[in-house]
């Protein structure tokens, strides 16, 4: 027997072994978090061209109330996970992709969760806390408004896409205010939280689902408070707006280009 052929075969084997565990890990990502003792799913996207030697952008994404389980999969299978598996180098950011239970709305634990997994991206990941951004569709778009009033200086730029701000029918139940009863007017009270805050604001002209109202409010009073606010409105075009949103080098490249302001 050659020994050392067997020692340096071994050698090999160890050195392949060492390489792989330093080259990280890039796609979608299963991850797990946990809230008040209990573990929830979720997914990261790493860019293919990640490298720890630069910090990254982030991205925290809201799914809508049809993406909603406890899969951990179905948040990037509409919205913006579609638009990475279509172009994945459009998009070179860190992206969560945290997911709600069943009949429930991101307030309360998911938001917990969702900042939560936030902050354990950070801590695995390289990133650029000054290039974090939060955008959702639909109660997605709710659940930005919702941590954005809570967050107001954590996130660099705000994308809600066809969401909404106030209780829109009777059948909203339950539903917890984006802003607090004893604030005042609620778009107002808004706009004032999140002034200083870059947003874009999507949404479709004839949305069956979430009245276009919602978001012309929300527009009026940021721009009322001289807030850095864009406002899209897709003329025919219902409730599906976020395929054009997260398809558009103009918003993205808008959404790349902001920094925190401190």
């Amino acid at each position: 027997m050659n020994w050392r052929v067997i020692r340096t075969t071994v050698l090999l084997a160890l050195l392949a072994r060492a390489l792989e565990a330093q080259t990280p890990q890039t796609g979608f990502l299963d991850r797990r978090v946990s809230v008040a003792g209990q573990s929830h799913h979720y997914q990261v996207f790493v860019p293919f061209s990640y490298t720890a030697a630069q910090r990254w952008p982030v991205i925290l994404f809201l799914h809508g109330a049809g993406e909603r389980g406890d899969d951990g999969l179905l948040p990037t299978q509409v919205g913006l996970g579609t638009a990475i598996r279509q172009n994945a180098a459009r998009f070179p950011a860190i992206i969560v992709f945290p997911q709600m239970p069943a009949e429930s709305a991101w307030t309360g634990t998911p938001a917990q969760v969702a900042i939560a997994a936030l902050e354990q991206v950070n801590r695995e990941f390289q990133i650029d806390s000054d290039r974090v951004y939060l955008t959702g569709l639909s109660m997605g778009g709710n659940g930005v408004w919702y941590l954005a009033y809570r967050y107001p200086s954590r996130f660099a730029a705000l994308v809600p896409i066809c969401g909404f701000v106030t209780a829109f029918f009777p059948t909203t139940r339950p539903f917890t205010p984006v802003v607090p009863a004893d604030s005042g007017s609620p778009f107002e009270a808004l706009a004032r939280q999140l002034r200083r805050v870059p947003t874009w604001i999507v949404h479709g002209e004839i949305d069956g689902a979430v009245p276009v109202e919602q978001s012309r409010q929300a527009a009026a009073a940021l721009k009322a408070v001289g807030a850095p606010v864009q406002y899209l409105e897709l003329l025919g075009t219902n409730h599906n707006v976020w395929d054009a949103a997260y398809g558009s080098p103009t918003l993205m490249g808008w959404l790349f280009a902001q920094r925190r302001s401190r």
